[in-house]
């Protein structure tokens, strides 16, 4: 009885190592090419219109950081929450995309 129940906790234990080792080597490739995407994304719009380029990181810039105050600063009681929302929406989602990036990259070698 000690045995079976030693060698099916072993058993647990190497499927549960082996899948954290391949999950984690799944969300390194997927980092690497988020991070791939986005300088192409960067590269193909520079050579396109670098003026254009400047413009979109501008309106970007200006968009996350309405995001990140809508976000941190108290809730107004009777306003229009659309813009608001749609720019906190999307800070959100550029904070966790930097901080799955940060996460994951150094682990992926292609820097």
């Amino acid at each position: 009885m000690g045995v079976r129940r030693a060698v099916k906790g072993f058993g647990d234990f190497l499927i549960d190592t082996v899948g954290e080792a391949v999950a984690g080597m799944i969300l390194s490739l997927l980092a690497c090419i988020l991070l791939g995407c986005l300088a192409l994304i960067v590269y193909v719009s520079w050579s396109a219109s670098p003026r254009l380029t400047v413009t979109g990181a501008g309106l970007l810039s200006c968009i996350l950081a309405h995001g990140v105050w809508q976000t941190f600063r108290r809730p107004a009681k009777a306003r229009s929450r659309g813009l608001a929302a749609l720019t906190a929406a999307v800070f959100t989602g550029a904070a966790a995309t930097a901080l799955f990036l940060l996460l994951y990259v150094p682990g992926c070698g292609c820097l």
